[in-house]
């Protein structure tokens, strides 16, 4: 299936990568999602140019901290830093960067209490990765402002991991920073020059954060990048989940009981159209992969309407293109040039033939692709053999 998958999105024409996924409710043992690359997509992917690593980002690893930590530099202090909430506010209010900013997040646990977390200031949490820390409840969420304030004493705009009773997570990257600055767990202070061993001791760590781009791919595959996809496949490799559960059992070419292994499949026909579209396009409108587009040519004779001969003309080409195994969009409207060139573009047909008087007297076409600048004039006797050559069917 993920080959099927795989030679579905080549012949479309898509931009597109297989990424390791989470399984979640259904389970299994592997799921692959296939994602259409494009700026409007709603999930981020990580992946290498040369392919030997891609993966939904919520499943990629971050590097683990390599080297030791800075030794301490400077002395802790207390810092008044009142209406200040944001790793953005309080980075520029201290004057360092985000990086050396920690911030702590308080979600709930699964035993009814709550769990910091905590993570340098430019990196985003992983609701997945977070999930599978003990002790946390899953599906991850954020702590009431009312169960933080219990549970800490101060809002959450001041939260710190020193003095924290309750249970403290720190992301690989956060364990690694000396002189941070953090919340002093008291409303409108924070505390700068936090060192980990000396004025907090060293924390239980575990992998948290979101990869950045630029990081190296698991397994020193080069480096990672970022993009946003838009899912239109995902397969999974059941197993035996829900078979054995089941009891489902088939004989196998011995005439033995063996229980079934299952997967399971799902592609997006419509998100395939609209992945197209949001990978083919320009200002003037849809451009739509040949494969799948409603129409492979579109025939725009000019005032037809109006001369009997170039109806004939039309009529007969129309039914040897049609004869030739050509899909035709005959726009036979009583338009002007301009809105039917405007409306055809808009539409995305890949090929248009035009026809005139002007060309039936000179015994021509004008042709033009629906990504070319300039058309170019083809003989109307050559009108099927051109047309099928474009096609790739010379």
């Amino acid at each position: 299936m993920y080959r099927t998958y795989s030679r579905i999105f080549d012949r479309v024409g898509l931009t597109w990568r297989a990424v390791l996924a989470d399984t979640g409710n259904i389970g299994g043992s592997r799921s692959h999602e296939f994602h259409v690359l494009a700026d409007s997509g709603e999930d981020r992917i990580a992946y290498t140019d040369d392919g030997s690593y891609a993966a939904n980002i919520e499943l990629t690893p971050a590097p683990a901290r390599s080297g030791s930590r800075p030794a301490p530099s400077q002395e802790q202090a207390k810092i008044a830093t009142p209406g200040r909430h944001t790793i953005d506010d309080v980075a520029a209010f201290l004057e360092i960067g985000a990086d050396r900013c920690l911030k702590t997040l308080v979600v709930n646990g699964d035993a009814g209490g709550v769990v910091a977390l905590v993570l340098r200031g430019d990196h985003e949490l992983n609701r997945v990765k977070a999930e599978s820390v003990p002790g946390v409840a899953k599906p991850l969420s954020f702590a009431s402002a009312g169960a933080v304030k219990t549970a800490t004493g101060c809002g959450i705009g001041s939260l710190g991991p020193i003095g924290a009773k309750i249970p403290v997570v720190v992301d690989h990257a956060a364990a690694a920073v000396a002189d941070f600055a953090c919340g002093a767990n008291e409303d409108g202070f924070h505390l700068t020059g936090i060192n980990w061993g000396r004025d907090v001791p060293e924390p239980t760590t575990a992998d948290l954060r979101n990869v950045v781009e630029g990081e190296p791919a698991p397994g020193g595959a080069g480096a990672l990048k970022i993009a946003r996809g838009i899912e239109v496949g995902h397969i999974f490799q059941l197993g035996t989940k829900y078979s054995k559960a089941m009891k489902a059992h088939c004989l196998d070419e011995k005439g033995q009981a063996v229980t079934l292994i299952m997967g399971c499949y799902g592609i997006g026909v419509s998100r395939i159209a609209a992945a197209a579209i949001e990978q083919n396009h320009d200002e003037r409108g849809i451009i739509w992969p040949a494969t799948i587009a409603p129409f492979e040519l579109a025939l725009v004779p000019i005032l037809m309407h109006k001369s009997p001969r170039l109806q004939q003309a039309v009529d007969k080409l129309y039914d040897e293109l049609v004869a030739a195994g050509i899909e035709v969009l005959l726009d036979d409207r009583k338009e002007r040039p301009g809105p039917m060139f405007a409306d055809l573009e808009l539409i995305g047909v890949p090929h248009r033939y035009v026809f005139s008087e002007k060309g039936l007297d000179a015994g021509t076409l004008e042709y033009k692709g629906r990504r070319d600048t300039d058309s170019i004039d083809v003989p109307l006797a050559d009108a099927v053999s051109f047309i099928r050559d474009r096609l790739g069917r010379a």
